[in-house]
């Protein structure tokens, strides 16, 4: 048994009789786990743990439950996932819609009760699981919301973030019409005559974008006491907000703005919060250049008087390119549109911005911020890795921990490079399993194999983080584990890649100890060792012995958070 020092100390909590999964380096395990305060106390056998309680102590036994460090998403828009369900917005992705006719439906009675003029918001739909839009056959158009909703804007973004569906009404407010400028880096998609079909990609989504309601301090409150609610049912204690600040006002409709971060200071100030939160500034848009980063940078409204083990603000998020199929992608070899409207640059990186991101990069780094770089294609990622590497050429920091966002097609160049200085990747298994057929179709079978490249990136010595990139896919790390150790897709069941399937121990500690890590927390939390943070997640089954198959499916019996049992499910 492993305890704390003071023996003479009385749990408050106990869990006994389960599978204590303690994701420390030696992966070892464990029966039963005591906590004191809000700190675990002693890890060990059953009867061990049971002699420490006392007359006061809580009990649970867990019949065989596996017992985890609290899960943390390592990268998840908290705001914007609740900004983008019920209540502040229609559900529209799959399994709640699965053609448009759903879509209709639910936006047929939405326009019932609101009043005429009144916004109509949704998230979630991909044309991947609407039966109309299958092989192909069409896409969503502004005339299927114009039938059931003419007299409300309607506004429905899709589960990537990076495509907006609008009806005419919307368009007419936005002044979108066939002679509209289309914005640099965006997509306005026609019919055959010229004209919008309603269909807006990347930053002309902005055009519509721009005339939603902003979000009350009160509406992002309750988005983000959705969002908690919901984590802690899904057994996350902890999670990243990948870019809050005046370069998030026309991200997410707004959710990740400056107004996101100061609401989230006033929780954890009031001790509200009920998760810890990992914050990037964003302090640009979309792109964005050296000169606005450098303002940024003079400029960034930091929270202060908050416990920085609840909230801390831990560096800069920065775009180097897109995610296909809607965004510009560097990638070495060309890739089809798959009649998403993408735009590709292929064969070289661009110089420009190659010199551009470089130096914002080193601006950034400079000023003494971990850096997260969202980042897909293989050269781009080759030029953010590069640049990395020269700004702590040029000014020396012990172990800034950057690390690339999304870093789906890193290859070993750069894979080398990142575990030489200690850098990290920031992966997204769940959006593997969703969207693999499609990449197949877009990448071919040698690329769409290879992405996300966990077990190359683990065997380079790289701490691999996992995350849901919520709202992007929901926060089922459940779904993650199973889509690195399996490599299928969701679609068809088909293996992709299956030499990058990685082990138990390796996706568990990339959704715990890794994530921690890239927190800079490894040393007060991430795994269940006397002395770390009392964040438990509690699954209801035997996960060692589950088909990773059923795994997705099984349920969160009981997360404690800070020592708190936070949710517990009927019967535990």
């Amino acid at each position: 048994m492993h305890a704390n020092p003071d023996p003479q100390a009385t749990p408050d909590l106990v869990l006994l009789d389960g599978e204590v999964l303690t994701a420390d380096a030696a992966f070892r395990t464990a029966r039963a786990v005591a906590i004191t305060g809000g700190t675990v106390t002693a890890v060990g056998a059953t009867d061990a743990i049971r002699a420490l309680a006392g007359p006061r102590t809580e009990v649970v036994d867990l019949r065989g439950r596996t017992v985890l460090p609290g899960i943390n998403d390592s990268h998840l828009h908290g705001c914007a996932f609740g900004s983008t369900r019920p209540p502040l917005a229609l559900d529209v992705g799959f399994p709640a819609v699965r053609s448009i006719a759903d879509v209709q439906a639910a936006v047929k009675d939405a326009a019932s009760r609101l009043p005429e003029g009144a916004w109509i918001r949704g998230n979630g739909w991909d044309t991947g699981y609407l039966t109309e839009c299958a092989d192909g056959r069409r896409m969503p158009d502004r005339a299927d919301l114009d039938a059931v909703a003419p007299h409300h804007p309607v506004y429905l973004q899709d589960f990537s973030g990076h495509l907006t569906w609008a009806n005419s009404r919307a368009l007419d407010l936005a002044g979108v019409t066939a002679d509209t400028p289309v914005p640099e880096g965006g997509v306005i998609h026609v019919d055959g005559a010229g004209n919008p079909t309603g269909l807006l990609a990347e930053g002309a989504q902005a055009l519509v974008q721009r005339h939603l309601p902003a979000y009350t301090r009160d509406q992002i409150e309750r988005a983000i006491r959705e969002a908690v609610a919901t984590l802690q049912r899904e057994g996350i204690t902890s999670y990243t907000e990948p870019g809050l600040g005046p370069g998030g006002k026309s991200l997410f409709a707004g959710a990740a703005g400056q107004l996101t971060l100061d609401v989230y200071a006033d929780l954890a100030r009031a001790g509200d919060l009920g998760a810890r939160v990992s914050v990037l500034l964003l302090l640009t848009g979309m792109g964005g250049s050296a000169a606005e980063i450098a303002e940024g940078l003079a400029s960034a409204e930091i929270p202060d008087g908050v416990d920085p083990r609840l909230l801390r603000v831990l560096g800069v998020k920065l775009f180097a390119d897109g995610i296909p199929p809607n965004k510009t992608a560097w990638m070495s070899e060309e890739y089809t549109t798959g009649g998403h409207g993408c735009l590709c640059v292929h064969g070289a990186a661009d110089a420009l911005r190659t010199r551009e991101l470089t130096e914002m990069i080193r601006l950034a780094h400079a000023a003494g911020h971990q850096l997260g770089v969202h980042v897909t294609g293989d050269l781009a990622i080759d030029a953010v890795v590069d640049a990395f590497e020269a700004a702590q050429a040029e000014h020396p920091r012990d172990d800034p921990r950057h690390y690339v966002i999304h870093a789906d097609l890193v290859g070993p160049r750069s894979l080398r490079k990142l575990a030489a200085h200690g850098f990290g990747a920031n992966m997204n298994p769940a959006i593997k399993w969703t969207i693999a057929d499609m990449m197949e179709e877009m990448l071919g079978p040698d690329r769409a194999a290879y992405q996300w490249p966990v077990r190359s990136a683990v065997d380079a010595g790289i701490p691999v983080t996992a995350s849901s990139d919520a709202p992007v896919t929901y926060p089922n790390w459940r779904q993650g584990i199973a889509a690195m150790l399996l490599r299928e897709s969701k679609a068809s069941g088909r293996t992709y890649g299956p030499e990058e399937r990685v082990g138990l121990a390796e996706a568990v500690r990339a959704y715990t100890a890794n994530a921690a890590w890239q927190d800079f927390a490894e040393d007060w939390k991430g795994t269940l060792e006397p002395g770390k943070a009392a964040d438990v997640t509690v699954l209801d089954g035997t996960l060692t012995g589950l088909d990773p198959h059923d795994l997705p499916d099984t349920p969160v019996a009981m997360t404690v958070f800070d020592g708190r049992v936070v949710y517990a499910a009927e019967g535990v």
